[in-house]
């Protein structure tokens, strides 16, 4: 895992709004949110498992599944995960169920995050700024 200081961080926004903003840049929200927290992810690539920017998000009045919750925003990261091939052979049928199966148990948690990919989590997180500083 590789955090990326951000300006973001720390903002508080409503979850209705974020997520009208993240998702046509290209973020989901992560199979395993909660009711006060949650992360947005975006895939960067899905060689050797998956490579991720994620952003955390945490509750800061009611929880994320009523209205007009807010949400603060933690520091974005970059994530690598590692399937266990041999689990689950059917995690990299294609993108669209390997979207399902992300968060399957991964063979390496915390794997090592290809360095390649540093420059464009980077890249993704000032993105992020102008959209949600602007």
């Amino acid at each position: 895992m590789i955090e990326i200081e951000s300006r973001i961080e720390g903002q508080t926004i409503e979850l209705y709004d974020l997520e009208q903003k993240l998702k046509p840049m290209g973020y989901s929200i992560g199979g395993n949110w909660e009711y006060d927290h949650g992360f947005f992810d975006y895939k960067i690539d899905s060689q050797n498992g998956y490579q991720y920017l994620r952003v955390p998000f945490k509750a800061t009045d009611g929880q994320l599944d009523t209205a007009n919750t807010m949400v603060k925003i933690g520091t974005p990261f970059l994530l690598s995960h590692q399937y266990q091939e041999d689990m689950d052979d059917h995690a990299k049928i294609g993108n669209f169920s390997a979207s399902f199966n992300q968060f399957q148990e991964p063979e390496e948690k915390d794997a090592t995050f290809p360095e390649k990919y540093v420059k464009t989590g980077k890249e993704l997180v000032k993105q992020l700024e102008a959209e949600l500083l602007s």
